[in-house]
């Protein structure tokens, strides 16, 4: 009877374990992208989502011109500003210091299935699938 008891107490004791894990991760806030581009992490009703908050450089060098959406699938959004384009959305909880939802490629215009690890105070990484080809890039917390 102790053993059982031990075994349920011990389960207890890791689900509060794991489950504060999860609670204390928070990756809210100012990013630093590996290619110079700033992303502000927040909360979208009961998600996450990133918007580009600082592009990598004040001119995109192919126009002359501050950074555009260019590559949007809707026509009628290319001309838009970059500052302040959703690139990740719909983020829900999907295990401690892990959610997953939808990623905005400004790059290519294409939104992809993908993940947002917390992997410390500092770090986040944005991962990705496409065709079968994974991968994935390290955030820099600045705030």
């Amino acid at each position: 009877m102790k053993f059982r008891s031990f075994c349920s107490v011990s389960a207890v004791a890791l689900l509060f374990v794991f489950s504060a894990g999860a609670a204390l991760a928070d990756p809210k806030g100012v990013w630093l992208a590996q290619d110079g581009v700033k992303v502000r992490v927040s909360t979208c009703g009961q998600a996450l989502c990133a918007r580009v908050a600082a592009p990598k450089s004040p001119v995109d060098p192919d126009t002359g011109a501050p950074w555009t959406d260019k590559y949007n699938p809707d026509p009628s959004k290319r001309g838009q500003p970059l500052v302040g384009v959703a690139v990740l959305y719909s983020m829900m909880p999907d295990g401690p210091g892990r959610w997953s939802g939808w990623l905005y490629n400004t790059e290519d215009g294409k939104t992809y299935p993908g993940h947002l690890l917390d992997l410390g105070p500092t770090t986040i990484r944005v991962e990705g699938c496409a065709l079968g080809i994974c991968g994935g890039r390290n955030l820099t917390r600045l705030q």
